[in-house]
């Protein structure tokens, strides 16, 4: 894939530098064509009806695919500074508006870019990167409490590299699990991506899969806080207009049972006549997690809420706290843009790395080479549907690398000594891997 050169992270020198990838530098690249999205649609109502058109792993031809890998585009550190930062507070409700802003940034690939269909994952696929941000993000609440040694210097103001790391842990039904990790910081994310999709007649409704619990935020500084964020409902709109867009009309949740502090969030989606408001409104509050019985906002009494959260979703989030008529920002998405992904060199990838596994078929869909683009899909395809049989055949079950098992009942995965080794030769600038024994395509 055509990239900009970067520069060589940490004291290795790789075969080549890595790559950094804007993230909305493959979507600008995408060939444009008018009838794309008719097209698509017409594919589409062949699955009304159909419960699920994830699990149904539909192939669709290279014309309406974009050319990126899907472990790489569903990533949620959009902005790895305000991930960083979530522990920084002292205040234990700073800390959670720290989350909160976290949260609102993830997915502004979606806000500034146009939704997407990446290429369908292959088991046994995964995708690794980096990424170098300024720790230098104000809090939000509170003031820092110094958690590290004398002797250990303060990262503020200086760079910080956070780690990602994810990889198809299984295909039917089509999972992936993913880590984050910045040991400077003390800041790690972990968790299951899987959709359930539905096709309504005029859009397509996007749920969590069984397998997705949200996403575990843990602070390892903070006695080991951790935060679950769960997912809300989104709708992908605009297939009749030729427009696609995303609208949230659901409400969603972040628990930390350490400070019994809950946020509930309702997304609003439709104003009065009509018109997508892309509204977010919420309260923070103290909660009991052996007896978690508000789910709504209309269930948490006025004199138990500590602050409210109002906004649009899309441009300005404010909070205000208990007993003040003050609105504060907490984030503004305005003059915020993804930030680009430090990737290894295509020397240093493997064959079942995202980028080099589905090189030849972004290229071929970057040059409108189609006939070639469908060969080398078709190709990709028919080696994973070979692998599969061989290995029922052989009675032989499927064990990811990197994680233990293809998922896990409380949505948290487990990294393998291969995942941790990975992840810490990351941190190290070190991207070379031995070859996988076994591949699932």
């Amino acid at each position: 894939m055509a990239s900009p050169p970067g520069t060589p992270v940490g004291t290795r020198t790789p075969t080549e530098a890595p790559i950094i990838a804007n993230p909305m530098s493959v979507m600008d690249k995408t060939p444009d064509d008018s009838s794309k999205l008719k097209t698509f649609l017409s594919v589409l109502k062949k699955f009304i009806g159909v419960a699920d058109l994830a699990s149904v792993r539909f192939s669709l031809p290279p014309q309406l695919v974009e050319p990126i890998p899907n472990l790489e585009y569903w990533q949620y550190l959009d902005r790895p500074e305000t991930f960083i930062a979530i522990g920084d507070s002292d205040n234990e409700l700073g800390r959670i508006l720290a989350v909160l802003r976290f949260w609102f940034t993830k997915d502004l690939k979606y806000v500034k870019g146009k939704p997407c269909k990446p290429y369908n994952s292959t088991l046994g696929e995964f995708f690794r990167c980096d990424w170098v941000v300024d720790d230098a993000v104000p809090l939000v609440l509170g003031s820092v409490e110094k958690l590290s040694s004398p002797t250990q210097e303060t990262t503020k103001g200086k760079p910080v590299k956070v780690s990602f790391l994810c990889e198809q842990t299984s295909h039917h039904p089509p999972v992936s699990a993913y880590y984050y990790n910045c040991p400077e910081k003390g800041v790690s994310a972990r968790g299951y991506d899987q959709i359930a999709a539905k096709f309504t007649g005029t859009g397509i409704r996007v749920t969590p899969g069984n397998h997705n619990a949200g996403i575990f935020v843990n602070l390892s500084k903070r006695d080991n806080e951790e935060y679950q964020l769960t997912h809300p409902i989104a709708y992908l709109g605009g297939l009749l207009r030729g427009t696609l867009s995303i609208s949230v009309a659901d409400q969603c949740v972040i628990l930390c049972p350490k400070t019994k502090l809950k946020v509930i969030l309702h997304y609003l989606e439709e104003g009065w006549v009509g018109k997508s408001q892309n509204k977010v409104v919420g309260v923070i509050f103290k909660y009991d997690p052996e007896n978690d019985n508000k789910t709504r906002i209309k269930d948490v009494p006025d004199k138990e809420v500590l602050a409210r959260i109002e906004g649009c979703w899309q441009d300005k989030v404010f909070y205000t706290l208990a007993n003040s008529k003050d609105s504060n920002l907490l984030v503004d998405l305005n003059p915020l843009f993804p930030v680009p992904k430090i990737i290894p060199a295509l020397s240093d990838q493997l064959p079942n790395e995202s980028r080099r596994f589905w090189k030849d078929v972004t290229e071929a869909i970057l040059d409108k080479q189609w006939n070639q683009a469908t060969k080398y899909k078709q190709d990709l395809e028919e080696r994973q549907r070979q692998k599969a049989a061989e290995r029922v055949e052989k009675k032989e079950e499927w064990k990811p690398r990197f994680f233990q098992g293809a998922v896990t009942p409380a949505g948290k995965p487990e990294l393998t000594p291969d995942g941790i080794a990975t992840l810490k030769a990351m941190q190290e600038g070190n991207y070379r891997l031995e070859e996988s024994l076994v591949t699932g395509a």
